[in-house]
């Protein structure tokens, strides 16, 4: 009987392809850590809301800070978004789409606050 050698010695070439084209996936702790940190940082908001204790600014602020935080949390901990070399074109492109987004949004922004400010009154 033939002895049939299964391992082809692809598994090590695989790995090292899929960790340098950015392939990579996190681990359970990270995921963990992740869902820990969003749930958090959704707890805290609803619970400040809904006992009416901080001022509205307060709230406000609040709720602002834990959503940026919030969005920081998922591309990194989600998403992987990170500052490693195989994800450096993701981050740009990341970068470059909340340009054009701040772009967009605060022109539309500008241009009503100045044409509801240059209205006629009839």
């Amino acid at each position: 009987m033939e002895n049939v050698n299964t391992s082809h010695g692809h598994g090590h070439h695989d790995d090292t392809a899929a960790a340098h084209a950015g392939a990579s996936h996190g681990s359970v702790k990270s995921y963990l850590i992740g869902f820990v940190l969003a749930v958090v940082l959704t707890v805290v908001p609803f619970v400040m809301v809904m006992n009416g204790s901080a001022a509205a600014p307060t709230l406000l602020a609040t709720m602002l800070g834990c959503a940026v935080v919030q969005i920081v949390v998922h591309l990194v901990y989600f998403l992987h978004l990170d500052g490693s070399s195989a994800q450096r074109w993701n981050l740009m492109a990341f970068l470059f789409t909340l340009v054009i987004l701040f772009i967009v949004v605060g022109g539309s922004l500008w241009i009503m606050y100045y044409l509801n400010h240059n209205m006629m009154v009839m």
